[in-house]
């Protein structure tokens, strides 16, 4: 036991408490590598480590995916450009669908392997064609193009501010100013995430579990040998086989997203349909229902890629989730029973819902006058509870990484040591060309005889780096940017909130980003970043929506960052590479999006102001996001501050950074009790989860984590090791390409949707599950 109290973790991973808690990595003839020589597992650590429980994130590391590196592979090349630019058009237009579209990593990676193998097959590799097949597609060349293409194929939060200043406050942005707030808006995370590089992205804790099945999936592509081809064989068959499959949950048997034998025992019952119904959104808590969807199984998170202790605090929270939903209803608290069980729109008190547009002046500022002639809306009390488990869990990760996690964290903070400051002072002379960034050959010295060493990054270090000066560049000009923008632009956000956004942005990027690189669960800040906006500037939803454009979004888009160079990482991109496919993606991506958010909105301005738009197009997400901003930067005051109807969301921060303290003493005076085996930041998130959408996943899910994550990993280590991952990557990778081509074939992505005949297992005309429809 260290001195924080913490012990060695027999069962799940990574294990939380400090660095100094790792194992020793002892010497032997059978050892992939020594505590000495960091660089030794590029034999092969799949066949090496055969029958060993894997324990840790440095042993999932080390063992589950390739360390192997082949210097020589190329990843700048005509093909990884094209079909990098190329594949990062997949984005705005399904901002303003019906039925929206998100392009996965996975997806693009299939999709650009299909492409990259089909040019190195057919375009001739003699005379001038050998620039543009110089070689056989590689695995950097898939991992360049899917890094450019993510970074590119989701829609900007910044689409939303420009989207509802154009439809809703008559407010023409110039094309100039435009741009510049989408790139200053995506950049600015990607300037901080990278100077946490050294905290958040190099060590083996940070493990990143959501990005194995994707690598696991490119060692079985481009890895050689009988072990690989048999690996490659089993990737196929599954994808095959759930690529058939999806054809009926998704479309012909739509009963099997939730089959539950109580809403087929009840259909009439209205408290079965909130307990047990599952299978449509916003129809009930899901319980007992089982669901035959991989995409709504893995739509969160891959089930079995999530280490079993975060799995476990999951389904602790999930439990929770579902006596206080219950238990809030049913005792009619915040008037709950007047308005439906799980809804995220506002209400009047008689339960229809607000007319938000009625408390608003010419100016889209709320009206004190207009407010009191239509009352203060309403929240489902299930909403209520989400807002406060999303400030519970938000809250809960500082204290409990600064409990658990602090000597992880560390480097963050280091360079503020005077000794440091010093040295940085010392280094940044006019008479030392340090200064010139320019110059920077980005070669790293190798830290031997460190234990904690990534073997992969260990790998890394033979390849200049992405120096530290092109991300503190990178943020300097996106800081300068947006403080010019959010004047040009009409935000009514002031300098000094533009600042208190960033600097929120900054320290959760600390926090938020360690537990999602630990535990693979991503937090979001959304919530709480509008609340605070709501009080600095109160009666202003457009200075609400800028401030969560650059807090909110700024975290975001750096876990994006530190996610895709891990896979960088994971698969030996070099670091340059990786940063250059970052950069090019987000500025392509950022144009894009402006200039087809203009084209759209220019030729469906009336459908997408209208509240059930057509089957092609809507503007379900542009009003999402204004009444958001409305009911936060509008009525925080009203409905939030002490003494008001909800004053228990703002006033759960301080219970949330107080949570996670009992369970730190409790393990540290009696530590056989595991209080360390759980994380207090996930329950208390959890505890919301269920608060829309399709829930009839739950115990499919957790059936499905729990025989991964525990009894094949305990009982059969082998196998595990193996196929575990890919055969996650196989199960979201023919998923998503299914629905990709279900979603414009017959779910109206393009054009007109084409259901299913009703029939038994296609109840069209209410709930699949055929639970009560409760409207």
């Amino acid at each position: 036991m260290d001195s924080h109290g913490s012990v060695s973790d027999p069962d799940g991973y990574p294990r939380l408490p400090s660095v100094s808690d790792e194992k020793s990595l002892q010497k032997d003839e059978k050892s992939c590598y020594t505590k000495a020589d960091v660089e030794a597992p590029s034999s092969t650590p799949n066949d090496d480590a055969s029958g060993i429980v894997l324990d840790s994130a440095r042993e999932i590391a080390t063992h589950v995916i390739s360390v192997d590196d082949d210097p020589f592979l190329n990843p700048w090349t005509f093909r990884a450009f094209f079909l990098g630019l190329g594949l990062s058009t997949f984005a705005e237009i399904y901002y303003f669908k019906p039925q929206t579209f998100m392009v996965s990593a996975m997806f693009l990676a299939i999709v650009s392997y299909i492409l990259g193998f089909a040019m190195e097959t057919f375009i001739p590799r003699r005379g001038i064609f050998r620039y543009l097949n110089p070689h056989p597609f590689n695995k950097k060349e898939n991992a360049f193009i899917i890094i450019m293409a993510s970074a590119a194929a989701n829609s900007a939060l910044a689409t939303d501010v420009l989207a509802v200043q154009r439809l809703y406050y008559n407010i023409n942005t110039n094309a100039t100013t435009s741009i510049f707030l989408l790139f200053s808006s995506q950049l600015l995370g990607y300037g901080i995430g990278g100077i946490l590089r050294p905290t958040l992205l190099y060590p083996s804790k940070m493990l990143y579990p959501g990005v194995l099945p994707l690598v696991s999936m490119f060692d079985a592509f481009f890895r050689n040998g009988r072990v690989a081809r048999r690996r490659l064989r089993v990737f196929c068959f599954v994808f095959g086989a759930i690529f058939i499959w999806e054809l009926f949950p998704e479309w012909i048997f739509p009963l099997l997203t939730g089959l539950s034998i109580f809403c087929l025992s009840a259909p009439s019952n209205a408290t079965v349909s909130r307990m047990f119904g599952g299978s449509n959104g916003n129809e009930g808590l899901g319980l007992l229902s089982i669901c035959f969807d991989w995409q709504y199984i893995s739509g969160v998170l891959n089930p079995v890629t999530i280490p079993l202790r975060s799995q476990l605090s999951m389904l602790i929270g999930t439990i929770l989730c579902m006596v206080v939903f219950v238990s809030v209803y049913y005792n009619n608290i915040w008037e709950s029973q007047n308005f439906p069980f799980l809804s995220q729109l506002l209400f009047y008190g008689n339960g229809t819902i607000y007319d938000q547009l009625l408390i608003l002046d010419s100016n889209y500022e709320v009206d004190p006058t207009l407010l009191v002639e239509q009352g203060l809306p309403f929240y489902a009390g299930t909403f209520v509870v989400n807002l406060i488990a999303t400030n519970l869990g938000m809250a809960a990760t500082f204290t409990h990484l600064l409990l658990w996690n602090r000597d992880d964290l560390r480097g963050a903070w280091s360079w503020m040591s005077p000794s440091d400051l010093c040295k940085q002072w010392k280094e940044f002379t006019w008479n030392n060309v340090k200064w010139k960034f320019w110059n920077d050959d980005g070669m790293r010295e190798q830290p031997m005889g460190n234990e904690d060493i990534d073997p992969h990054y260990a790998q890394m270090l033979k390849y200049p780096d992405a120096p530290n000066s092109w991300y503190y560049a990178t943020f300097m000009v996106s800081f300068v940017v947006a403080l010019v923008v959010i004047y040009k632009s009409d935000s009514t956000l002031p300098w000094w909130g533009f600042v208190i956004a960033v600097a929120l942005a900054t320290i959760s990027i600390l926090f938020l980003g360690a537990l999602s690189a630990i535990t693979g669960v991503t937090l979001s800040i959304q919530t709480f970043v509008q609340m605070i906006a709501g009080y600095l500037h109160p009666g202003k939803p457009m200075a609400n929506m800028y401030f969560v454009l650059y807090s909110y979004n700024t975290v975001s888009q750096a876990i994006l960052l530190l996610r895709d160079l891990k896979i960088g990482q994971y698969t030996k991109l070099p670091p340059r590479a990786a940063f250059t496919a970052q950069i090019i993606g987000t500025l392509l991506g950022a144009i894009l999006n402006y200039f087809l958010m203009n084209s759209i909105i220019d030729n469906h301005r009336d459908i997408l102001l209208s509240i059930q738009g057509t089957n092609i197009w809507s503007g379900q997400q542009p009003q999402a996001y204004n009444s958001q901003a409305i009911a936060w930067g509008g009525l925080s005051h009203e409905l939030f501050s002490v003494g008001m109807r909800y004053q228990w969301v703002p006033l759960s921060y301080l219970v949330g950074l107080v949570a996670p303290v009992p369970f730190w003493l409790v393990h540290r005076y009696w530590p056989k009790l595991r209080a360390d085996y759980l994380f207090i930041p996930i329950i208390c998130q959890v505890v919301g989860w269920l608060g829309g959408g399709i829930n009839s996943m739950v115990l499919s899910y957790f059936m499905i984590a729990f025989a991964s994550q525990w009894w094949i990993r305990t009982r059969y280590p082998s196998w595990f090791q193996k196929y575990n991952y890919l055969v996650g990557a196989a199960l979201d990778g023919g998923t998503q390409v299914m629905v990709f081509i279900l979603s414009f074939a017959v779910e109206g992505a393009a054009g007109t949707s084409h259901l299913f005949p009703a029939w038994w297992g296609a109840n069209q005309g209410g709930n699949y599950d055929r639970c009560l429809y409760l409207g």
